[in-house]
């Protein structure tokens, strides 16, 4: 239905962004409602200081202002159990799920979407900062945003063709100064709201923090990879690869710095190095990746050259993947890559046309035993 009056359902956060996505809709002539997710029940009981009332407010104001149809709904429970609870879990076993990815594919894009189809809606927009374009053969891709400092194509990296097919994102191809501005022309009261930071539901509470009130704490032993007993930790899910701040170990005389490269969980300790482009256990070019799923094609079944995402901020890099079976894959970067973890994303790339993604696998083939 490109370029057609389409009947839109928006994503409302009470944010500029999703406050624009709107307004542009309404101005290109689609018929356009809105809707603003309930996703955190007891902000007061874990969190403290939770923005959330205020953001609720501030959606309904805008689609006031915008005069479209408005209506709040309900997912704590879906989000409890779906996004919530699967970050903990991960965390508790050693991995390091990301949780907004968690929340793209199972709430905004999953229960949300499919809410959105039920209504009788033709697509559901969000604000973020990628673009969906239709390629030759009629299928929808995903496409990196133009303003490639708030470019959010990594955080989509788990959809799927269906769930793309059904999506739109009006900001794609403007940038964050722009949408201030129209933000501003359409006398948007939100047009100089700051943007959030940090994971979609702690507000401004640490992960450590927030944890703590599920997963108890476990104390053992700060070791180097040889062995060498260098302290004491709180709990092995307190802490993440590549983390320097925080150890609770002094530097060495020479003002080297100990960083954390690797957990062992059979023995309950904590693996550390000082900060070294040759620690093995901190810098790798081979890892291996689990879940491997692509976009538009199936998964190849011979190796591939691609760019690779390692984390949301780093730029593409070039890597060799290797399919194996069951969703497996090993990848070899170009270049050395510091602490890439577990539980993470890994977002595949062909330019700037997001292809695949998978997530760090747990298994110990991957890290020291394999760097080159």
């Amino acid at each position: 239905m490109a370029g057609l009056s389409e009947k839109i359902l928006v994503a409302l956060s009470g944010g500029v962004d999703s406050a624009v996505s709107a307004a542009l809709l309404v101005d290109q002539g689609h018929e356009v409602e809105a809707i603003y997710v309930r996703t955190w029940e007891h902000e007061n009981d874990l969190l403290g200081d939770c923005p959330g009332a205020k953001d609720l407010k501030d959606a309904k104001r805008i689609a006031e202002h915008l005069g479209i149809p408005f209506q709040v709904l309900n997912l704590v429970d879906f989000y409890r159990r779906e996004v919530v609870q699967p970050m903990i879990r991960g965390y508790a076993s050693g991995t390091t799920p990301n949780p907004d990815i968690l929340c793209n594919r199972n709430m905004k894009f999953g229960t949300l979407l499919d809410f959105a189809m039920r209504q009788g809606f033709d697509a559901l927009a969000t604000g973020h900062y990628c673009r969906r374009l239709i390629g030759c053969d009629g299928n929808a891709q995903l496409w990196e945003g133009m303003d490639k400092t708030k470019d959010q194509s990594y955080f989509l990296a788990r959809l799927s063709r269906d769930q793309l097919e059904k999506v739109r994102f009006p900001l794609g191809e403007i940038t964050k100064l722009e949408v201030r501005k129209l933000a501003l022309k359409w006398n948007l009261h939100v047009a100089n709201k700051k943007d959030s930071q940090g994971i979609c539901f702690l507000g401004k509470v640490k992960i450590p923090d927030f944890l703590s009130n599920f997963i108890d704490d476990n104390p053992g032993e700060i070791v180097t990879k040889n062995g060498q007993v260098l302290g004491q930790h709180r709990g092995l899910h307190k802490y993440t690869l590549g983390q320097r701040r925080g150890i609770g170990i002094p530097s060495n005389q020479d003002h080297e710095n100990y960083v954390v490269t690797g957990k062992n969980e059979d023995r309950n300790q904590l693996i550390v190095a000082f900060e070294h482009p040759s620690e093995s256990t901190l810098w790798s070019r081979r890892f291996r990746v689990e879940s491997l799923s692509f976009l538009n094609s199936d998964t190849p079944l011979e190796p591939i050259r691609v760019l690779g995402r390692a984390r949301y901020r780093d730029p593409s890099t070039k890597l060799e993947l290797i399919p194996q079976m069951n969703e497996n894959a090993e990848i070899f970067f170009d270049l050395p890559q510091r602490a890439l973890t577990p539980g993470q994303i890994l977002a595949l790339y062909e330019g700037e046309r997001l292809i695949g993604s998978a997530y760090y696998s747990k298994s110990a083939f991957g890290r020291a035993s394999l760097s080159a």
